[in-house]
């Protein structure tokens, strides 16, 4: 699937899961999208839990929703400081009351509550989430991969590969779709 044109905030912060931010990233960029890794801002680089660098692009105060056709939080203890990141928690839920794409794994569902992504939802997450996203007046789900209408999560990094499938399909059907009604 072709995703040429398809821009994707990718979100980073201190104490990344490794496989949570790279997978997606790589596979993503393999499908011709334009990842954009987005930190907080109170650095440039941020270290996964193992140490692993990341280079933010930008930081979450330099850029909109607008820019983006979708918005990736992923796992690790990272989304416990996003939180504290008012830019970045708006970024999440600017692009969720457009109608973009937002997904998450693992503790990435934290940023989901925060930005009031999950009332309503079906959702799922790790699982010391769950209580979260059920206070939030989401419907906790434990699947590899959920998707309800915008919104897509996954549990842990063994869902990574239904979870990226699952993005790249939401984001080529929105590319068809598109096309479709130019064409009309």
């Amino acid at each position: 699937m072709d995703l040429t044109g398809k821009r994707v905030a990718l979100l980073v912060e201190e104490e990344y899961q490794e496989l949570e931010v790279w997978y997606p990233n790589l596979r993503l960029q393999e499908a011709g999208a334009t990842v954009v890794t987005i930190g907080s801002g109170r650095k440039t680089t941020f270290g996964s839990k193992l140490g692993y660098p990341i280079d933010a692009d930008k930081s979450a105060d330099e850029v909109s929703a607008d820019e983006f056709d979708a918005v990736i939080v992923p796992g690790g203890f990272a989304p416990d400081y996003m939180r504290l990141s008012q830019p970045m928690v708006d970024l999440v839920k600017n692009a969720y009351e457009d109608g973009k794409l937002v997904a998450s794994i693992c503790h990435g569902g934290w940023m989901l509550v925060s930005a009031g992504a999950v009332k309503g939802r079906r959702a799922t997450g790790y699982d010391p989430i769950r209580v979260d996203v059920e206070n939030a007046g989401g419907t906790w789900v434990d699947e590899e991969v959920v998707i309800d209408d915008n919104v897509i999560t996954s549990r842990t990094p063994p869902d990574l590969p239904a979870f990226a499938r699952e993005i790249v399909r939401y984001l080529a059907e929105a590319q068809t779709s598109k096309r479709a009604a130019a064409a009309e």
